[in-house]
């Protein structure tokens, strides 16, 4: 084994030292950006979802059955409406 002791220069060293901080400064800034972005975008999509209005309508249909019984009526959502005898 070599149990020899390797020495840096100094001024290596420090040249190191801020190049490191140069990156860590910079992912610090790309990791605020992109938490800013994921906040950003789910309140445009909440400011976009709550635009809607939710509006029910109600329709009445009067329907005649004569001597045949009942009469129903089935809507645009599907429902079916039995008429009275």
């Amino acid at each position: 084994m070599n149990d020899e002791i390797l020495m840096v220069p100094y001024i290596m060293h420090e040249s190191e030292m801020a190049r490191s901080e140069r990156m860590i400064k910079r992912l610090f800034i790309a990791l605020i950006i992109s938490i800013l972005f994921v906040f950003a975008s789910s309140a445009a999509w909440l400011y976009v979802f709550n635009q809607y209005e939710f509006v029910s309508d109600e329709t009445s249909v009067d329907m005649e059955t004569g001597d045949y019984g009942n009469a129903n009526f089935i809507g645009r959502d599907g429902d079916i409406h039995n008429g009275e005898d």
